[in-house]
């Protein structure tokens, strides 16, 4: 078993629930589609035999059809995330939320449209009483984050049966971290990223409530990287990357992150929620890149039955209540983060170019000279 954050010694705030991943909100399902072909050598230019990336798919009530309460918020917009002009006038999302790479995001918002209509995964029209099959609307919800550093992005290797793979193979349990899904060829503070996962369990004082963080993490300089306020990006040797092609300034990428709770909160406090996501990205270091797409979506699985074409009732938790959420967002967003850095493995791309693993042992060695 790969050694998650906590295992390294790093010090985190909060309990996490049985899993320490965004499934501990009972309902949730993860899914991946990983597409690793070819070797460095066949890539010789846009198209080639050789790819990189992959397709992220997260149902927040697994496989039952439902409309969840939604909210979101982006730090930077330099991204994308379909789906949020009816996200921000209705407060849902109806159906599964994707991540992939930056060119993808037009296959798998069509590919999981189909899906949707196939599995009639849609709340149908009404009309004078009665439901119309085959008829609805929804807006599929896709991010993404670029992985052109070592993927052939231009090659546009996701294919409609990797959206579907990604979402048939959709689980709750243990997830699977680092170079999977739509972060198989993410960079993060440039060590390898990826995808992670957290969460934090509310006291019974405070809720009993769980919170749960997917991240799909391809930001961050490594001259700001920062563990538990100590400067790794100037502590840690070796590990540099290797750019064989002119490359954007460091810094420059993206990271998705998609909350979940099963607290009854409202859209407003779902998005109250996502302007929380910055202070965990923060603690590691960054969030001031203007090159970066850092676009956060949060749900809640609670009220199932307020988005309905008669009568909604929804319980709403109060606002005072809502400070030990925030702070569990927080917590588990820099938790995520680490989880993605300490999951991903090495690997090269295209024209060569090479990103290397955090090096757990020194930052595992530097936690316990400063406690020393």
């Amino acid at each position: 078993m790969k050694k998650r954050a906590r295992e390294l010694g790093i010090s985190l705030d909060g309990e996490t629930g049985t899993y320490n991943a965004i499934t501990d909100v009972d309902g949730v399902m993860v899914g991946y589609s990983t597409i690793i072909k070819g070797e460095p050598e066949d890539y010789s230019g846009m198209g080639s035999n050789f790819a990189r990336t992959g397709v992220t798919a997260i149902l927040p009530r697994g496989r039952q059809r439902s409309v969840v309460y939604a909210g979101r918020h982006d730090l930077n917009g330099n991204g994308e995330l379909t789906g949020t002009h009816w996200m921000d006038d209705s407060g849902f999302i109806h159906g599964p939320i994707m991540i992939t790479n930056t060119n993808s995001v037009g296959i798998v918002r069509d590919s999981v449209t189909k899906w949707m209509l196939e599995n009639k995964f849609y709340h149908p029209l009404v009309f004078q009483g009665n439901e119309i099959e085959g008829s609805g609307y929804f807006y599929p919800v896709v991010g993404e984050t670029y992985d052109g550093i070592l993927n052939d992005t231009n090659g546009f290797h996701v294919k409609e049966h990797h959206v579907m793979e990604a979402l048939e193979n959709a689980h709750g349990g243990f997830i699977e971290e680092g170079n999977v899904g739509g972060g198989t060829g993410m960079v993060c503070h440039e060590f390898k990223g990826g995808t992670g996962t957290s969460s934090r369990k509310l006291s019974r004082e405070d809720g009993g409530y769980t919170v749960g963080v997917l991240v799909q993490a391809n930001h961050g300089a490594r001259k700001w990287f920062t563990i538990n306020g100590i400067p790794m990006g100037e502590k840690l040797t070796g590990a540099d990357p290797v750019y064989n092609m002119a490359m954007a300034k460091p810094g420059t990428g993206s990271i998705i992150v998609v909350l979940a709770t099963d607290a009854p909160v409202n859209p407003i406090q779902l998005s109250k929620m996502c302007k929380r996501v910055p202070i965990g990205i923060g603690k590691l270091g960054s969030g001031y890149e203007n090159g970066s797409g850092d676009i956060f979506v949060a749900f809640s699985t609670a009220n199932e039955n307020a988005f309905t074409h008669t009568e909604a009732v929804a319980q709403i938790l109060g606002d005072h209540r809502m400070d030990p959420i925030y702070k569990a967002v927080a917590d588990a967003v820099e938790e995520a983060i680490l989880n993605a850095l300490c999951a991903a493995e090495t690997m090269e791309g295209i024209q060569h170019n090479k990103i290397f693993a955090l090096p757990k042992e020194q930052v595992a060695e530097i936690l316990s000279e400063r406690r020393r």
